[in-house]
């Protein structure tokens, strides 16, 4: 049909996104609706099945382009985060309402139905997700801020989408060490080893792609692993990758150890070469020279 990637650009035979006509050839080409993503997180799937396999998620604020809407609860459409293209569970999505103003910093934070942290909490609203906040109040020591439509999150863990990115996207990635390992996770509940580089990426300023090979094509220039290793090198294997944390350290989100972890990079190398065989690529980042005595 074409050799776009379907991950990435949205069409099937019978339907396409209308920006890709000319380039694909489906039955029927429509616009799309831009939804916002109101549950906390929800999955994204190939197929529209709950038992189909976990591609990725989306996350509570982001935008999802929906092209359709099933009748059996699903909608298919594209992340407009990282172009991700599948479906989605249809009561994860709503109206766009308010512009978000502020984005979760935590790991995950509380989403209370007001500003007391001594009320049962609404939902768990994972890092990167989008807010729309007004105002503030105090309650016993403790800063709340506001949520359009109700609710209120503990001020500390959000901040403005304009305020500085993270100086060191790898002490970003340290904070999720021990985090359950989860194909397809994109939350501090549980994320695969391309979530972990895309969400610290994404915290320090960075958009990254979603999955190994698209991060290994998109990010950084090729450097050699035995010579001049940095804090902040990206590690690629055939379906994975890893952070080196330091030159002899690496930190990744381990489906051999079922969570994210920082080993010795010998361990590491020793032991995926046996199914993964060796290292496709080394990739550095522009501007790491401010995280290498981190």
């Amino acid at each position: 049909m074409t050799g776009l990637d379907p991950r990435l650009h949205a069409f099937r035979p019978d339907l396409a996104d209308e920006s890709l006509r000319g380039r694909v050839e489906a039955a029927r080409y429509v616009a799309g609706m831009s939804r916002r993503v109101t549950a906390p997180f929800a999955p994204l799937k190939r197929a529209p099945d709950e038992a189909a396999g976990l591609d990725t998620e989306i996350l509570y604020g982001e935008i999802f382009h929906v092209f359709e809407d099933r009748e059996d609860g699903w909608s298919w459409g594209q992340l407009e985060t990282d172009s991700y293209v599948g479906y989605v569970p249809s009561a994860a999505l709503g109206a766009l309402g308010a512009e978000p103003t502020h984005r979760v910093i935590a790991l995950r934070t509380f989403l209370y139905p007001d500003a007391d942290l001594k009320h049962p909490a609404l939902a768990v609203l994972p890092l990167g997700g989008r807010l729309a906040l007004a105002g503030e109040s105090e309650t016993r020591g403790t800063l709340y801020r506001h949520v359009e439509g109700g609710g209120a999150v503990v001020a500390c863990h959000v901040a403005p989408l304009d305020a500085p990115p993270a100086p060191d996207f790898v002490a970003v990635a340290g904070r999720f060490l021990g985090t359950p390992y989860l194909w397809g996770g994109r939350t501090s509940i549980g994320l695969d080893c391309s979530a972990l580089v895309q969400l610290s990426l994404r915290e320090a300023g960075m958009a990254t792609p979603r999955d190994t090979d698209m991060q290994e094509r998109a990010l950084g220039e090729p450097v050699s692993l035995s010579n001049d290793r940095r804090r902040g090198d990206l590690v690629f294997w055939k379906g994975h990758v890893g952070i080196l944390e330091s030159p002899d350290r690496l930190l990744h989100a381990s489906g051999h150890h079922m969570e994210v972890v920082s080993e010795p990079l010998e361990d590491a190398l020793a032991r995926i070469a046996r199914s993964a065989g060796p290292p496709t690529s080394v990739r550095r980042l522009p501007g790491l020279d401010n995280i290498r005595a981190r």
